[in-house]
């Protein structure tokens, strides 16, 4: 069927109320999916969500070897990787997700070599594959690219000293799967932060990785000398909490909620998020894994900057950008993380919303403005979950197309907001 086959119909201006679990994290699961290549023997993971990214990734690891076992119902996947063989990428499969670049580092360890096409994902700006290239030289890899592939050779797996022109979370993770197996000890510097990373690192240590610094910019990794990971005692691994989503309803509850309980989060993951809620008035109570939010008489506006972790997570830009809408006041939203991030304003307007585009990064929100319903197509993950949100606030009914992206990293969103009293249906086109 094609991805396009579906669409969104929404009725807005419903008040929500209730509880909806977090599931968990898109940015998590994948890492240690790929991760688990490194490893002697089958490793499972707990807590996986059921979208459509986590089943790329599955067939992309069973096109080299992996022999994947999943229980929906349980949320778990077992991974078995004794019998990687295959080093060249299903290219179909990799144009389709980004997180197909996180391969690079442990199918290199293991094999020595890896051949993939440009990754896919959002088409949200650019992400260098010169940063990846960079690192993986620093680490003994010959780089040959054609029109059509990317090929990476190990002459010999050593450590290095990395230094980040930016702090990239794909390119620090994959950088560090690859390096737990190499001979020596590598250092990267300006890498990232995201709690994913420290997931990371706990995962592959379970098995014997030496990393230090995890969590902070510079990370230090004590290769095996070729040594394949293997856990002392085998047991499964959690994968986090999904922070973006969390936080995206956060800011569906700050619109709509009387009020509306998150569970199963970790709200200590997105306190820059929180705090810009509570400076527009918002009621937030938080606990060590629930969020209570309910919805204010009125927002007083607040300007926002994204940029890596902990600040304001570029992946919540969008959606808190509908919330800007309500909000009496002036505010800047400013982009820092991705030159193409902000497209999906020009439909946003076509709702409503009184927005002026200053340039590629910044974008001008005077509210409050009411919405009204129409139909947009959304251009990438977020941008969808966003208008998801624009749509559940306007007035009249709002159709939502490209619902594939929304389905990359939201699971079953319709199921679980109809639950919250949200007047939302899947309908076949």
């Amino acid at each position: 069927m094609n991805e396009d086959s579906y669409a969104l119909v929404i009725r807005g201006g419903k008040e929500l109320s209730g509880a909806i679990a977090v599931n968990g994290a898109k940015n998590d699961v994948l890492s240690l999916m790929a991760a688990s290549v490194v490893f002697s023997h089958p490793v499972t993971l707990t807590n996986v969500p059921r979208i459509s990214d986590v089943a790329k990734m599955k067939a992309l690891l069973e096109g080299i070897g992996v022999r994947v076992t999943e229980d929906p119902d349980k949320r778990t996947i077992t991974l078995d990787p004794s019998s990687v063989k295959n080093p060249v990428l299903d290219a179909a499969l990799a144009e389709k997700i980004r997180a197909s670049v996180m391969l690079i580092g442990p199918v290199m360890a293991r094999l020595g070599e890896i051949t993939f096409p440009y990754p896919g994902g959002c088409v949200i700006g650019k992400r260098p594959i010169d940063f990846f290239i960079n690192g993986f030289k620093k680490l003994g890899a010959d780089v040959t690219e054609s029109d059509t592939v990317f090929s990476f050779r190990l002459k010999k797996h050593t450590g290095g000293n990395i230094v980040l022109p930016y702090p990239s979370v794909t390119v620090t993770e994959t950088l560090m799967i690859n390096s737990a197996l190499g001979n020596g000890t590598t250092t990267i510097t300006n890498a990232a932060c995201e709690p994913e990373i420290e997931s990371l690192a706990q995962f592959l240590g379970s098995g014997g990785a030496h990393i230090t610094g995890a969590g902070t910019h510079t990370i230090t990794v004590q290769g095996t000398n070729g040594r394949l990971l293997a856990q002392s005692r085998p047991e499964a691994f959690p994968v986090l909490p999904d922070r973006i989503e969390a936080g995206s309803f956060a800011i569906l509850a700050s619109l709509l909620g009387n009020p509306i309980r998150i569970t199963q989060c970790a709200p200590r993951h997105i306190e820059s998020l929180l705090e810009r809620l509570r400076d527009l008035g918002v009621s937030v109570r938080a606990g060590n894994d629930w969020i209570e939010i309910r919805r204010p008489k009125q927002f007083t506006s607040v300007d926002i900057k994204t940029g890596p972790y902990p600040a304001f997570a570029t992946d919540l830009q969008a959606p808190f950008t509908v919330l800007l809408t309500q909000a009496g006041g002036k505010a800047v939203v400013f982009e820092t993380v991705f030159e193409e991030r902000l497209h999906y304003i020009e439909e946003l307007k076509q709702m409503g919303a009184n927005i002026t585009l200053c340039d590629p990064h910044r974008a001008i929100v005077v509210g409050p403005t009411p919405l009204s319903g129409r139909a947009v197509k959304s251009p990438d993950l977020r941008a969808g979950l966003a208008f998801i949100i624009a749509g559940l606030i306007a007035k009249g009914e709002s159709v939502i197309h490209n619902v594939y992206h929304i389905d990359r990293g939201y699971e079953d969103i319709e199921a679980r907001l109809r639950a919250l009293g949200a007047s939302i249906e899947r309908r076949t086109l």
